[in-house]
């Protein structure tokens, strides 16, 4: 099963839980130069959602945060899995971790329906040396 890997940083933030914010602050982004390697939006609170955004460029992202005046929690290290979507291909990444007694946070994954995919494995600070080093190939 083959799969890159790679260290990430994420940075997140708290919106009202109403139309268009997201669409604000991806936009506002997307005009100040930030890829995005990866994105999540999930709900902490009756009308607050988190927003958790993965940089290409971390540093680009916190100046253009700062010039913008949005508030960013991070940055904060993650991994960022692509590989070819293959029966048990999150098991053996999933396997690979435990050997290594490496505790997942918190994860999230999509295949793109054309044989790939993409997982995002947030990580304590301390366990992401052992993290890269249980995973190199």
């Amino acid at each position: 099963m083959a799969f890159d890997i790679r260290r990430v940083d994420y940075f997140y933030t708290a919106v009202r839980d109403q139309p268009g914010e997201g669409y604000q602050i991806l936009s506002l982004l997307a005009e100040m130069g930030i890829n995005l390697l990866a994105f999540t939006a999930v709900p902490v609170g009756p009308v607050h959602t988190q927003l958790t955004l993965f940089p290409e460029d971390p540093g680009k992202m916190e100046e253009a945060a700062n010039r913008a005046g949005l508030r960013l929690d991070g940055p904060h290290p993650a991994l960022l899995v692509q590989g070819d979507d293959e029966l048990g291909a999150l098991a053996e990444v999933h396997r690979k971790l435990y050997a290594a007694d490496v505790n997942i946070y918190a994860a999230t994954g999509v295949a793109d329906g054309r044989g790939s995919y993409g997982y995002v494995i947030y990580l304590r600070p301390n366990a992401i040396v052992r993290a890269l080093g249980a995973l190199e190939m």
